[in-house]
């Protein structure tokens, strides 16, 4: 068995389309119309056969109370891995990426955590 999609809530699609392809360099895969939403999935450029990452509107009063809570509360909402954290750091300050925790040693890995725009928080993760 394997994990072919995975989401994350968010506040407004288009925006969270442009922050996911434009900011942080993933690739659309699928832009489908699904009634007032659409279908957004997103991959790794380094692995477009991979996990899809799907862009779930927030639109369930439960989805935008559990995307709230998190967010208020400091919990990423998901994590992705890079290679080099530092370079990875680097290159989103410079798009503009806000973080709200700078690269950190915790045990056998270095974490950092960025705010995605559309009301989550983004862990990034160095082995």
């Amino acid at each position: 068995m394997n994990i072919i999609v995975t989401s994350i809530f968010v506040q407004d699609q288009d925006k969270a389309l442009e922050f996911y392809t434009e900011k942080l360099g993933f690739v659309k895969k699928h832009d489908i119309p699904m009634g007032k939403f659409r279908w957004i999935a997103l991959v790794s450029p380094n692995n477009p056969e991979g996990t899809e990452l799907l862009l779930e509107p927030n639109d369930h009063p439960a989805a935008k109370e559990y995307q709230e809570k998190i967010f208020d509360d400091g919990i990423p909402a998901t994590m992705f891995g890079v290679e080099d954290i530092h370079k990875e750091y680097k290159r989103l300050l410079e798009n503009g990426v806000k973080f709200t925790m700078e690269p950190t040693k915790a045990g056998d890995v270095t974490i950092a955590v960025l705010d995605d725009t559309t009301g989550n928080l983004i862990q990034i993760m160095q082995k």
